[in-house]
């Protein structure tokens, strides 16, 4: 049974985990005939605390029940830390240092008509798009400012090729009617400060995440209501296609914008804050956004960031409640995959670090839920897949999941989770995840028991980190120094070189 808590560090035991291998010709004939609908949910800023990954109860009950009819991978990975370059990457299926954004200044779209080598490579949504699916975009799936752009109702940057049909939606974020309490005196952007804002419950249908799922909504009416007799105008328009629908939900990104009701489960006397270990030895680079350095924050205010956090997550959270019970009163649940993911996860205070940007466990490990309907996934819904996987294994899974797998595009650069979502418990310990940050200077490689990481190009004295996720899931000693563990680092060393030459050539593959 689940108990209720606030806040804590979420443990991480470890865990067996499987390489990811194609689909043998077994696994190709029990591939379903019919195109399944696709139901893309992505979420901003959301790290593993949630109902599905910790024990925590009437957090995320939504969330909790997507997660009772599908796969929770509860080793996923972003390739970066930042929503650009993750967004970017996940819709491409290639690693950042291939397709080129390595920050939120840059688009895939623009990237892709800059760059003969990507100028014919679809992306996700539109590989869908090409055989045949209608697909629409509703909000933030790609960068998007939060706040600033979504105020003014801006694409960010989008894909225009991939879509259909795509809505921006114009919400008051900042301007919204509550008192703003910032609580990071020494960062005055809101777009990358700590503020919070509690709103009224009857307003709730003014901010992003509510305006989003209402659209998205609008859209899945669209494509199943019955079409009366004489609506030509409505067959022309193909409402009989499958649909690839993505959704964007900008929450727990800040500012922390909820209604009351979101807030009232977490009284702020009960937050927790994490206990802080930083090993002298940890480089200066993996310090960055301690709060001292960025935000300046009291131990009221963090405890006011951490309970608006987890106010957002619940709203956010009500939003997908909503989505799931439109596919189910529309009755198109069970001929509709739906995914749920974040663009990376949060750090709320381990290291004293806080926000995104960093190579921790916290920063780089996020939610991925894939729930796939059909007799021959009944057994393993509800199951959890320890391996570790990439997000750019999204792209490949879903074309296989769709009987596509022929048709998947060579240069991707992820590997289909198809046998995973059949058996989450498949496999062995093999696999790793590559993320990068600081726009390619610095990278981290996460194998089964090891986090090894780098700041910067070569190996210098001190800009090294390492640590044993066997005896270390919170990583709190750096082993990098560890005269007993030369052998692991340099193990480590020819891994993560390996890992990144394979991202680095992937434009080479493209040419």
């Amino acid at each position: 049974m689940k108990k209720t808590i606030l806040f804590a560090a979420l443990p991480l035991c470890s865990l067996s985990m499987a390489p990811q291998q194609s689909m043998s010709s077994d696994q190709e004939q029990d591939k379903p005939i019919k195109k399944p609908n696709i139901l893309l949910i992505v979420s901003d800023d959301l790290n593993t605390r949630i109902g599905p990954y910790m024990d925590i109860d009437n957090h995320t009950p939504h969330l909790d029940r997507l997660a009772q009819r599908g796969v929770i991978f509860s080793r996923a990975y972003c390739q970066y830390p930042i929503s650009g370059p993750s967004r970017a990457s996940f819709m491409s299926g290639l690693y950042p240092e291939t397709n080129g954004v390595l920050g939120n200044n840059t688009s895939l779209g623009s990237y892709r008509v800059e760059t003969s080598a990507l100028s014919d490579h679809p992306s996700m949504a539109g590989f869908f798009r090409d055989r045949g699916y209608y697909t629409a975009r509703v909000s933030k799936i790609y960068h998007m400012g939060v706040p600033g752009g979504i105020e003014r109702g801006d694409a960010g940057g989008d894909d225009p090729d991939s879509w259909d049909y795509a809505y921006n939606v114009l919400a008051p974020e900042t301007l919204s009617q509550g008192k703003l309490e910032r609580l990071s005196p020494k960062n005055p952007h809101y777009g990358s400060n700590f503020s919070q804002m509690i709103i009224s419950d009857e307003l709730d249908f003014t901010q992003a995440d509510y305006l989003a799922a209402s659209q998205a909504i609008a859209i899945l009416e669209n494509r199943t209501g019955k079409v009366p007799e004489d609506g030509t105008n409505l067959q022309r328009i193909k409402r009989d296609d499958p649909f690839f629908l993505a959704v964007g939900f900008v929450r727990p990104h800040v500012p922390f914008i909820a209604p009351e009701r979101n807030f009232e489960p977490y009284p702020l006397d009960q937050v927790e804050l994490p206990s802080v270990v930083v090993g002298d030895n940890v480089p200066d680079q993996a310090l960055a956004r301690q709060n001292d350095r960025i935000f300046g924050m009291n131990e009221e205010q963090q405890r006011k960031a951490i309970r608006g956090y987890m106010a957002s997550v619940r709203f956010m959270d009500e939003q997908v409640g909503r989505l799931l019970d439109a596919l189910d009163r529309l009755g198109i649940r069970d001929e509709t995959i739906v995914i749920f993911l974040s663009d990376h996860g949060y750090n709320l205070g381990e290291h004293d670090c806080w926000s995104k940007v960093s190579l921790w466990e916290g920063s780089v490990r996020a939610p991925l839920i894939i729930s796939v309907p059909g007799e021959e996934y009944q057994d393993n819904q509800g199951t959890t897949c320890k391996s570790i996987v990439e997000f750019i294994d999204l792209y490949p899974t879903l074309a296989d999941l769709c009987g596509l797998h022929t048709e998947i595009p060579d240069v991707l650069q992820g590997n289909s989770l198809y046998k995973y979502i059949k058996d989450s418990g498949a496999g062995n310990n093999s696999g790793y995840a590559y993320t990068i940050t600081n726009r390619g200077n610095a990278g981290t490689l996460r194998t089964d028991r090891w986090r090894y990481t780098r700041w910067g190009e070569d190996i210098q004295k001190g800009n090294e980190e390492l640590y044993d996720h066997y005896h270390d899931p919170e990583e709190h000693i750096n082993l990098a120094g560890d005269p007993g563990r030369l052998d692991i680092m340099k193990e480590m060393r020819t891994k993560y070189e390996a890992a990144r030459n394979k991202a680095r050539s992937g434009l080479e593959r493209l040419n």
